[in-house]
């Protein structure tokens, strides 16, 4: 029979082979880093992924890389992410309009975004801007309210493509005021934004980058900011809310997911190398030259905006019955 003493001894034996076999695990991360992009390089959201990941590599001690999955309006790279170890070496860039926008645009989605994706932290927004051509004879947005309600039908807006940001917003708008304004998709900003300065379709919805050349030349008249205050590029045009629509806001966002289910000790460092990232000097000069707000949010500030954008947006979808090209 053993001795009491011995037993306890060997306990705490025990208990601190368990201490030291704890203390002997490696500190996250010790290896590389990769950031899942949903689009392919170049454009805005491949843009802002590349622009953070210098400083998140210092501020974590490892590389962070770049990896670009393309296709299925984002549910490839959402997918992938989702199934992918809740270890922290594997993140999603989340752009909103797949991350809130898809789960209401496709029948039987593979992955959630709240039961799938712990929300990391937000990097940027991207407001948006109403444009008309010319030729409409609307010099304010409610002056184009009222004309599209003595001409429904009459005008044609322009977009990047079915269910995209633009597409939601403007679907917002006629909602909002009763509008009917028909839909051009395009397959790209570049396309549509060509046929309304050529005038083939009367207005548009989109980033100050991309119209603000078009404005300064005349091509193009900016009626409203869809965002809470006015842009710096373009601080003569007035938000919709001073133009009498405070209900229009449209702004897309970029922010980081890890899986479900990674430690909230992974999620804290990575929330810690965005937060340094996002009040770098450099990052905010990119941010700037892109067209893009730097906006951090914590955790679990971003979980509340995609439980709300969840909500808002999918009954603006569901009104309008948009689905996914």
């Amino acid at each position: 029979m053993k001795h009491p003493l011995s037993t306890i001894a060997l306990c705490l034996a025990g208990l601190l082979g368990l201490t030291n076999s704890a203390s002997a695990q490696p500190a996250y991360p010790v290896r590389p880093v990769t950031l899942t992009v949903p689009v392919p390089p170049g454009g805005i959201l491949d843009a802002v992924a590349r622009m953070v990941i210098p400083s998140m590599a210092q501020t974590l001690g490892q590389p962070v890389v770049i990896e670009n999955k393309a296709g299925a309006g984002g549910n490839i790279a959402a997918t992938a992410v989702a199934r992918s170890a809740p270890d922290g070496y594997n993140l999603l860039v989340g752009y909103s309009m797949f991350h809130v926008g898809n789960p209401s645009m496709y029948a039987n989605l593979s992955w959630d975004p709240l039961r799938d994706f712990a929300p990391v932290g937000m990097l940027v927004v991207s407001p948006h801007v109403l444009a008309v051509h010319p030729s409409v004879p609307a010099k304010t947005l409610r002056e184009l309210v009222d004309y599209a309600r003595a001409n429904p039908g009459k005008l044609n807006y322009a977009t990047s493509g079915n269910g995209s940001v633009p597409h939601i917003g403007v679907e917002l708008f006629k909602q909002q005021n009763k509008l009917f304004i028909t839909h051009i998709p395009y397959r790209g900003a570049g396309p549509a934004m060509l046929d309304v300065v050529a005038g083939n379709v009367q207005m548009t919805v989109a980033t100050p980058p991309s119209l603000k050349g078009f404005v300064q030349s005349g091509k193009l008249r900016a009626l409203a900011v869809a965002a809470p205050k006015r842009l710096p590029q373009m601080p003569d045009v007035p938000t919709a809310a001073e133009a009498g629509f405070p209900g229009f806001e449209l702004e897309a966002w970029v922010a980081l997911f890890a899986p479900m289910g990674t430690p909230p000790a992974v999620i804290n460092k990575l929330t810690d190398a965005v937060k340094v990232a996002m009040q770098s000097p450099q990052v905010r000069a990119s941010a700037d030259s892109a067209g893009v707000e730097i906006r951090y949010m914590t955790p679990t500030q971003l979980d509340s905006v995609v439980r709300q954008d969840i909500d808002y947006w999918s009954k603006v979808i569901k009104t309008a019955n948009i689905r996914a090209d």
